[in-house]
């Protein structure tokens, strides 16, 4: 009798565990497209009709493969309008192939190593009273906030974004859609 309720009290448990871990790497819609996460950042980047240039900066700064990479990384990821808030012709600009350096520096500034989910990054501005930086792959610094229910990033230039759809899980890492573009010193 007591091992019968020992091992249905371990199947309760893994039963909560293995729902809660399928729920955390649940589908979501961005874009139009379903984001799955049996794919990675590039393959459902690609789909997403919200970041149309994002994806074209990726392959025009020659990021695809890294992004396809095991990583984990986690990417706030700029819709297309948030691209459209800069001001008139600077993609355009930093799309031509002799500025590659300065986009790919754009975009990494972008990009965390690691695989940081919403309840991390609130961990993370709850322990720094707030606050918390984090460092890019770029090599700057972001500052992560708290608005209300509204998580924000803060870039080194003094822009904010918001994170509009956050924890999109991919197989390499995660995306947080970002309302707009991040500027590094």
């Amino acid at each position: 009798m007591k091992v019968s309720k020992i091992l249905s009290v371990a199947l309760v448990a893994f039963t909560m565990m293995a729902g809660t871990a399928s729920f955390a790497q649940k589908t979501k819609m961005v874009g139009g497209a379903a984001m799955y996460p049996t794919k990675n950042i590039v393959e459902n980047a690609m789909n997403s009709k919200d970041h149309t240039t994002l994806v074209a900066a990726v392959k025009a700064a020659g990021l695809v493969e890294t992004l396809q990479g095991k990583g984990p990384f986690t990417v706030f990821a700029p819709t297309n309008a948030a691209f459209d808030k800069l001001p008139k012709g600077t993609v355009e600009t930093l799309l031509k192939p002799e500025n590659k350096k300065m986009l790919q520096g754009v975009l990494t500034y972008h990009v965390v190593s690691g695989n940081w989910s919403a309840a991390d990054v609130m961990a993370a501005i709850k322990k720094g009273g707030g606050k918390a930086e984090v460092t890019t792959v770029e090599g700057g610094k972001l500052w992560f906030m708290m608005d209300g229910k509204d998580v924000w990033i803060m870039d080194e230039k003094g822009g904010k974004a918001k994170i509009t759809i956050a924890d999109v899980n991919q197989s390499n890492g995660v995306i947080h859609v970002i309302d707009t573009v991040l500027m590094h010193k």
